[in-house]
């Protein structure tokens, strides 16, 4: 069984693009996307058909239940970008995104947390910067009913590997095409994955066990900045065009 697995595409197509392309020579038997798949400045709307046609396991983000949600007031650019760019073919299908999902093989899916959508797993936030929460922490945000062996979420864009005392596994892909970005919740700070490359993850079990990988696509990030800043977002086009988001 080998999976590959997505997260955070954020509507940026040509690193989505670049990323199906490697995975075609990876051949992997099923895809799965974690999420926060059209979100952003660049192309939501023709990254939600490609990812229709491609017909992958997905679940909701947190960015996926806003785009379908109430209108979203100007003052958040990018989801209110977003949702005036959207055809209501691909609201339909985003609404129709699970929470969650499981896998025969000991696997949950999920975006962020097995709980809520919104909140860092594995992460806490430190002044501007979010570092690494202690096996403690990650147990409590995981919570007592989530009991499969090997999690698999996004949110943070990221790339993350960690097994946890009680031998259960959780492996974020990264970001396939925000590679960094600002937040305010819980307070002001960045994320940032350090280059721009399009991200993504293959699991293989062999037997009882799995190896791991975490890959870095090279794609024409120079294109998906532009777009970014035609759009108005220097932030976005900075990031996409580096790793790093401007402090």
């Amino acid at each position: 069984m080998k999976i590959a697995v997505v997260a955070d595409i954020h509507g940026n197509l040509p690193a989505l693009e670049a990323v199906i392309a490697d995975m075609a020579r990876e051949s992997p038997d099923m895809v799965v996307n974690l999420g926060d798949c059209v979100s952003g400045p660049l192309w939501p709307d023709e990254t939600g058909h490609l990812l229709m046609e491609k017909a992958w396991l997905t679940v909701r983000g947190n960015h996926d239940r806003i785009a379908v949600g109430p209108p979203v007031h100007p003052d958040n650019q990018t989801d209110h970008f977003t949702q005036s760019a959207l055809s209501s073919t691909v609201i339909d299908w985003l609404a129709a995104l699970p929470f969650s999902c499981h896998l025969d093989q000991g696997v949950s899916i999920f975006h962020a947390t097995p709980h809520q959508d919104d909140l860092y797993l594995t992460e806490t936030v430190t002044g501007e910067d979010a570092l690494l929460s202690s096996a403690a922490e990650i147990l409590g945000r995981l919570g007592d009913n989530a009991t499969s062996a090997l999690f698999l979420c996004g949110h943070t864009h990221i790339p993350r590997l960690i097994t946890l005392p009680t031998g259960q596994t959780i492996f974020n892909p990264g970001s396939v095409g925000c590679p960094a970005y600002s937040d305010e919740t819980p307070n002001h700070h960045v994320m940032e994955a350090g280059s721009p490359h399009a991200r993504y993850g293959l699991l293989e079990k062999t037997g009882q066990l799995w190896t791991y990988r975490h890959k870095a696509v090279d794609y024409d990030w120079a294109a998906a900045s532009k777009q970014a800043r035609r759009n108005g977002r220097e932030g976005w086009a900075h990031a996409l065009s580096t790793g790093f988001y401007p402090r």
